[in-house]
């Protein structure tokens, strides 16, 4: 076996591990503590405990889940849009990819919530189309920022990152101002929305977003070694046959998808597509179809740890799992600035 390949194998197995350990904190820990003995017993159905029950099935272990979706989605995404732009400090929130995905979640919960919500299906119908329009949102946020980073039919990064702050501070701006518009409740809602968080996360929430993870993640996998021949220059990429604005428009949209999917369920959550890819490149190197799972593993697990942390350091108040991860992220953010500067 490849030394390479078993290394991938032996981080993918800390990593694992990593989740696992995370999990379990998760699962036994906050307001109400469980033994581990009261989970085994919940966890094989030995024994009846409504409380326990209640606590594991409906509350912490669909935030787990949702948590470990979103991880691996960010992550996922992170390495498509460093790697199509070639830009290690690419990222679907300071792109501005996220805030416009937000657009489109805020303008659903504005114009469309109270119609879908009045249906007998307890929000099934208004959760499972949230993604969609994150994913319009986030599309046309995507567009604007490829016509504006382009000089010459050719992506200056100068200008990507440019354009993706001023993008991102203008949606934010337009999605506070749309808030304004809502409920108290609803406002409530989608400020604490707004800042990254998972702590209502419910299994209809799961099933709205794992499709889009399972089936986009699998198409991006599928393209790892078009996202190897992304290092290389443009030209050489057509000397070789290979058609880079519809791999750039498949991979992009594909990413904006998994983004939009969990912008809808969790609010923005930056800085996991920045960490992510670019650890998982210092642990396995440079190939993509080592790099895609390891970053998606590296993803979730960031989040699971984030929310536990978020979950219990104020108990029984909590802070948002986006603020966990901004504190993570934003000295890492420097650190590569830094890196790059030098470099």
């Amino acid at each position: 076996m490849p030394k390479q390949t078993t290394r991938f194998i032996i981080i993918q197995l800390v990593l694992l591990l990593f989740i696992l350990i995370s999990s379990y904190l998760h699962l036994t820990n906050g307001e109400f503590d469980m033994k581990i003995m009261d989970l085994i017993r919940v966890l094989v159905g030995i024994g009846e405990n409504e409380m326990h029950e209640l606590v594991i099935f409906d509350f912490r272990m669909p935030r787990i889940v949702l948590a470990i979706i979103t991880g691996a989605g960010l992550g996922i995404a992170g390495v498509v849009l460093q790697g199509i732009t070639k830009n290690e400090l690419a990222d679907p929130g300071i792109l501005g990819i996220n805030a416009g995905a937000g657009v489109g979640v805020i303008s659903f919960m504005y114009f469309f919530q109270v119609m879908f919500s009045s249906l007998s299906l307890n929000g099934w119908v208004s959760i499972m189309l949230l993604p969609i329009f994150g994913f319009v949102g986030g599309i046309i946020t995507a567009i604007f920022i490829l016509f504006f980073a382009t000089k010459n039919q050719q992506m200056d990064m100068q200008r990507l990152i440019l354009t993706g702050i001023a993008l991102n501070s203008g949606l934010g701006a337009l999605s506070m101002y749309i808030s304004l518009k809502l409920s108290p409740e609803d406002y409530e809602m989608a400020a604490i929305w707004t800042t990254g968080s998972i702590y209502n996360a419910n299994w209809i929430y799961i099933w709205s977003s794992l499709p889009w993870l399972l089936i986009l993640g699998f198409v991006i996998y599928r393209k790892a070694p078009i996202l190897d021949y992304f290092q290389l220059q443009e030209d050489q990429m057509i000397s070789i046959g290979i058609q880079t604005e519809k791999e750039k428009r498949l991979l992009l949209y594909s990413s904006v998808g998994l983004i939009s999917a969990c912008v809808s369920v969790s609010g923005s959550i930056g800085f996991i597509g920045l960490m992510a890819p670019h650890i998982a490149r210092q642990l396995i190197g440079i190939k993509h179809r080592y790099v895609i799972p390891v970053s998606a593993l590296i993803g979730a697990t960031l989040v699971v740890l984030s929310d536990f942390i978020a979950k219990t350091i104020f108990s029984p108040s909590e802070l948002p799992v986006g603020i966990v991860i901004s504190i993570i992220g934003i000295p890492y953010f420097l650190y590569l600035l830094i890196r790059n500067k030098e470099g």
